[in-house]
C-alpha cells in the first residue's frame, strides 16, 4: 500500500523533471551546423548577395592523419582570375545607373581548392549561413536564402554534387566552364545553368574533326570522371558511326597511383596508332604530359578538348614538343574593355587583411614576407610595393580571357534577372521579397 501511494508523486516528480528539461532545451539552439563555420575567403556585404566557388588552388598538401584527434583543415598548394572577373563585373553593375540603379551587389567567394566535397560544403555555407538559430523562433529552421545565386564551379563533377544539393531548393548555378551533357538534364539538376557549350556539340564535333583529316585508327584518353566519361563516350559512339576505328581508350586522373600510370603508358607504347584523342582537363594533361617527357614519348598527333587544347600553361610546359601540331576545339576569342586592367591592378591586394593575399603576394612576385611561414630559401623579400611590369606568370597570362568572359556573361545574367523582378526603372522596388527561383 505505501509504494501504490508513491507511485504519483514519482509520476510528477517525473513530469516536472521532463518540463524543466524540455524549457532548457527550448533555450538551447535547435539548427546546428555540423563542424566549424566556413568563412569566404572574398566577401563584401550588399543589398543583394552572391555567391562564388572557385578552386584558387587546384591541389593540396599530402598529410597523414592520425585519426586521434580532429583533422586540421586543407592547406592548399589558377583560378583566382576567375574570382576577379566576378569581382570586374560585380564592381561595373554597381557603378551603373542602367542596371540595378540604387542597389548594391555583394559576394561571397570560397576557394574549393579542387575538392568536389568541399564545394558542397561551401555552397551550403553559401545558402544556409552560419547564424546559429533559436528555437525561441517563430521558425527555427527556416529563412530566406542566404544568396541569390551561386557563380562557379570550373569542373563538372562539382557542379553535378552541388547542384543534386540545392537543386531541390531551386537555388540557381551558373558554371562559366562545366561542360557534361549530363548537366543538361533538368530532372536531376533543375537549377544548373551555364555559359558554355555543353559537350553534346564537342564530342560530335571533335569526332567530325578527325574525320576530315582521314584518321580511321586512332586511340583514345579521358580524365576519369563525368567530364572526361561522358565526353569520351559521345565520341566514341559517333566515331564509329563514321568508320572511325579505336585500337583503345584509357582512363586517368592525376592522383592516380604509379602502377597505373605506368600501365597506360605501357598502352601507349605498345600501340600502332599515331593519333591520340585526349579528353582531358587541364590538370589531368599537367600530368599526363609530364609522364610522356619522362619517357620520351613523340611524334604522335594530339586532338584535344577545350579542357586543355588552348591551355598557355601546358603549351609552356611541353619543352619536350610532345603536344607539336595538336588540333582541337577552343572558345572562341573574346575582350571585355577594362577586365584586363581590373586584374593587374594588384595594389587594392596589398590592402586587403585577408590571410589568402600574402600567399598569392608570394607566388605572384616571387618574394617571401618576413611573418611568412615558408621557408624564404634563396626568394628575395617583399617589400609590399612591387607592381606587375615586366611579370609573366600564369596571372598575368591573358590567354583565358573567353573563360574570363563566360563568368562575367554569368554575373550579368543575374544581375538582369533581378533588375526585372524589382521592376527597375530609375529606382527598384525594394519591397520585392526576392527568391531564387524566381531568379533562374
Amino acid at each position: 500500500m505505501p509504494s501504490t501511494q508513491r507511485w504519483p508523486e514519482q509520476g510528477w516528480a517525473l513530469l516536472q523533471l521532463l518540463l524543466v528539461a524540455s524549457f532548457s532545451q527550448a533555450e538551447e539552439p535547435v539548427c546546428r551546423q555540423r563542424g566549424d563555420p566556413e568563412n569566404p575567403q572574398l566577401s563584401k556585404n550588399g543589398d543583394i548577395m552572391l555567391g562564388g566557388i572557385f578552386s584558387f588552388h587546384t591541389s593540396w598538401k599530402a598529410r597523414h592523419d592520425n585519426y586521434r584527434q580532429k583533422p586540421l583543415p586543407l592547406e592548399c598548394t589558377r583560378e583566382f582570375q576567375f574570382a576577379q572577373a566576378m569581382l570586374f563585373a560585380i564592381e561595373e553593375i554597381n557603378n551603373s545607373t542602367e542596371i540595378l540603379p540604387g542597389i548594391s551587389l555583394g559576394y561571397k567567394i570560397y576557394d574549393l581548392c579542387g575538392s568536389t566535397a568541399r564545394s558542397v560544403r561551401y555552397a551550403l555555407a553559401l545558402t544556409n549561413g552560419n547564424e546559429v538559430l533559436s528555437a525561441l523562433t517563430e521558425a527555427p529552421c527556416t529563412r530566406p536564402a542566404q544568396v541569390q545565386a551561386i557563380m562557379g564551379d570550373t569542373s563538372s563533377s562539382p557542379c553535378m554534387a552541388v547542384s543534386t544539393v540545392i537543386g531541390p531548393f531551386h537555388i540557381p548555378m551558373i558554371s562559366h566552364f562545366a561542360t557534361c551533357a549530363c548537366l543538361s538534364d533538368k530532372t536531376k539538376y533543375p537549377s544548373f545553368l551555364r555559359t558554355i557549350p555543353s559537350d553534346y556539340y564537342q564530342s560530335r564535333a571533335l569526332a567530325q574533326l578527325v574525320k576530315h583529316f582521314g584518321w580511321t585508327w586512332v586511340g583514345a584518353i579521358r580524365s576519369n570522371d563525368d567530364y572526361g566519361n561522358n565526353g569520351m563516350a559521345t565520341f566514341t559512339e559517333t566515331a564509329q558511326h563514321l568508320g572511325i576505328c579505336l585500337e583503345y581508350s584509357a582512363s586517368f586522373f592525376r592522383t592516380d597511383p604509379p602502377d597505373k600510370i605506368q600501365k597506360i603508358i605501357d598502352i601507349f607504347m605498345a600501340s600502332t596508332s599515331k593519333v591520340i584523342v585526349a579528353f582531358l582537363n587541364h590538370m589531368d594533361m599537367d600530368v599526363l604530359i609530364q609522364e610522356f617527357s619522362n619517357h620520351n614519348l613523340t611524334g604522335y598527333q594530339w586532338v584535344g578538348s577545350e579542357g586543355w587544347i588552348s591551355d598557355s600553361q601546358i603549351a609552356a610546359m611541353d619543352r619536350h614538343h610532345i603536344l607539336d601540331g595538336a588540333v582541337g576545339l577552343s572558345i572562341p576569342k573574346t575582350h571585355v574593355s577594362g577586365m584586363r586592367e581590373f586584374m593587374m591592378d594588384v595594389k587594392p591586394l596589398n590592402s586587403s587583411s585577408n590571410e589568402m593575399f600574402p600567399e598569392f603576394w608570394e607566388m605572384l612576385f616571387s618574394c617571401k614576407f618576413k611573418q611568412s611561414k615558408s621557408s624564404a630559401g634563396n626568394q628575395r623579400e617583399c617589400t609590399g610595393h612591387e607592381d606587375l611590369t615586366g611579370v609573366q606568370n600564369s596571372f598575368t597570362d591573358m590567354s583565358l580571357m573567353p573563360i574570363f568572359y563566360n563568368v562575367y556573361k554569368g554575373v550579368y545574367a543575374v544581375a538582369h534577372a533581378l533588375h526585372n523582378i524589382l521592376s527597375c526603372n530609375k529606382t527598384c522596388n525594394k519591397k520585392v521579397q526576392l527568391d531564387p527561383f524566381t531568379v533562374s
